[in-house]
């Protein structure tokens, strides 16, 4: 843990956070922190705090006292579209993920997902949320992303995603397709500075046609990422970082 993350609901009297759980045993065993050390903090949703101090630490719980607060880190204005993966990989995705600071994470349907997948425990709030507050405690950050599982790609691309994002800020990878440049060379660059980037990845076994030219007509702009074949966890993260590169400077 590179921050312990606090919900709004344990301060108490605005500046107190009592644990009894496995946050307190990382800083009772991890830590070894004493009565008077500083702890780094933060509130989900909320500010983080890098001056936070024990007040009172034993064998069972520890107090912690809030000092001054600072915002989240900024928003890297990416987002992520995700034809849902195995399960096993989308476990190992969710921290990642979260922890690159992408701001809302789609999880969608396309023809080559295995209709299996949908059942998997991994997509259940109860489930994906520990492993998201693990990405942010790993990253040092409080902004919990949006979450959209969604089955209907359809739906998705034409309302939701439509509304959301404007002309020009929408791209999806596919291999074979012209490599991204941020020197001027491809239309509507400018654009993809300014305003929230969507990024799309889709199944291992890729999109079907009908679900390229599905996202083409929705405004989509595709391009390749190499010559190298990647799993989808690697991809996403590279394809996150690349993009964040290239626009975010």
């Amino acid at each position: 843990m590179n921050r312990i993350l606090a919900s709004a609901g344990e301060v108490a009297d605005n500046e107190y956070v009592e644990l009894r759980d496995e946050r307190f045993v990382h800083i009772r065993d991890v830590l070894q922190a004493r009565t008077g050390d500083s702890v780094r903090i933060g509130i989900l949703n909320g500010l983080r705090f890098d001056d936070a101090h024990i007040v009172s630490i034993d064998a069972d719980c520890c107090v912690i006292k809030l000092g001054s607060g600072i915002a989240p880190l900024p928003s890297i204005n990416i987002d992520l579209l995700l034809a849902l993966p195995r399960p096993k990989c989308m476990k190992r995705l969710w921290p990642q993920l979260t922890a690159t600071g992408a701001g809302r994470i789609f999880i969608v349907n396309a023809e080559k997902v295995e209709p299996n997948y949908w059942g998997a425990q991994i997509l259940k709030r109860e489930a994906y949320m520990p492993l998201v507050i693990e990405g942010l405690s790993q990253s040092g950050d409080t902004a919990v992303p949006e979450i959209v599982i969604e089955r209907r790609l359809k739906p998705l691309l034409e309302d939701k995603i439509g509304h959301d994002y404007n002309d020009g800020c929408k791209l999806l990878a596919n291999p074979g397709s012209p490599h991204l440049s941020a020197n001027g060379s491809n239309a509507g660059i400018g654009n993809m500075r300014n305003n929230r980037l969507i990024v799309g990845v889709g199944p291992e076994g890729g999109w079907s046609k009908y679900e390229l030219d599905m996202f083409e007509q929705n405004g989509f702009r595709l391009f390749g990422f190499g010559e190298r074949i990647l799993r989808t966890d690697t991809a996403c993260i590279a394809l996150i970082t690349h993009v964040q590169t290239l626009f975010r400077r």
